[in-house]
């Protein structure tokens, strides 16, 4: 799953470019707007949201009826649905979890974009049930004790946290040395 400390980090962007990538490899890849409040991977695909993890998981419609495809070769969508009163909920329920051993039979790859660690409990509640956790940060808005803090939760939550992503660092002329060029 991708996250970050607080909003507007870049984990969006981070979840669909990865997904893009090992699309590109050949991996079978179902990206999935786990952000039930204020989702945006419709946006980046040019996708409707009529359908998608909320019919799913309100047993609604079937995975395979909600899926969308991007016009990428091996990269599929499944679009936050319309918003429910109970994303927490939701996302900690058994259907989560049903629906989460039916996407790993499926497809080789998961990617969760999920709500900011500190802003709700959502990312929390589903951290325990992924594999591995990138925290995305923002160079110079990501505060320092906001992001320990989202750590913290999220290891408190077993989650297994793979590594970081620092977006927006601005490149200096001295970053670009190579070779002693």
């Amino acid at each position: 799953m991708i996250t970050s400390a607080g909003p507007e980090e870049g984990k969006s962007t981070t979840a669909a470019n990865l997904a893009v990538v090992f699309a590109q490899q050949e991996k079978r890849v179902l990206l999935v707007d786990a952000d039930l409040r204020k989702p945006t991977v419709h946006y980046t695909f040019n996708l409707a949201n009529n359908l998608g993890l909320t019919t799913v998981l309100t047993k609604q419609r079937t995975l395979k009826e909600s899926l969308r495809h991007t016009g990428i070769e091996d990269l599929s969508v499944l679009t936050s649905g319309p918003i429910p009163p109970n994303p927490a909920e939701l996302i900690g329920s058994k259907a989560m979890k049903q629906f989460l051993q039916e996407a790993k039979e499926q497809f080789d790859i998961v990617i969760f974009d999920t709500p900011p660690t500190l802003a709700v409990t959502d990312a929390q509640i589903l951290a325990n049930l992924c594999e591995g956790i990138l925290l995305v940060m923002y160079s110079a808005k990501s505060g320092i004790d906001e992001v320990n803090k989202a750590k913290e939760l999220l290891l408190k939550a077993n989650g297994k946290l793979l590594g970081a992503v620092l977006n927006h660092k601005k490149a200096q002329k001295e970053d670009y040395y190579y070779y002693g060029g």
